[in-house]
């Protein structure tokens, strides 16, 4: 077994697939119109794992958009070039909260994606 889909908050599609195929350069895998939705999944190039975009459809949904992680970090996306991929966020508009760190598990920095939620850009000094 292993993970395919996460599902992941957002306010539109359009929103949800701006920021992660046109800033995180993330590959859309299908986006297919079920009439009062639509199936919409992204993945990091060569993943296994992908995120389903969900359009928020009620009051406790909107409420929940950017916040599926209580305030904390709770997205690793994994980097082989820390440095490659930072620079290529910034010139994309993604937000840093700070300047990249070094810590004994790797190189880190923290980001928000234009919905409220927080991510880790991380390379890991040792292959995960």
């Amino acid at each position: 077994m292993h993970l395919s889909l996460l599902s992941i908050l957002v306010p539109s599609y359009e929103d949800g697939i701006a920021f992660f195929v046109g800033c995180l350069g993330f590959v859309l895998l299908e986006d297919t119109d079920l009439g009062d939705k639509r199936w919409v999944r992204v993945a990091p190039k060569g993943a296994e794992a992908g995120f389903l975009l969900a359009r928020a459809a009620n009051e406790q949904q909107v409420a929940a958009i950017g916040n599926q992680g209580g305030g904390r970090v709770w997205l690793f996306l994994e980097t082989d070039d820390f440095a490659r991929d930072h620079e290529a966020f910034l010139a994309r508009g993604v937000v840093f909260e700070e300047e990249p760190r070094h810590e004994p598990y790797g190189t880190v920095a923290v980001f928000n994606d234009p919905f409220g939620n927080r991510w880790d850009l991380i390379e890991f000094t040792t292959k995960t």
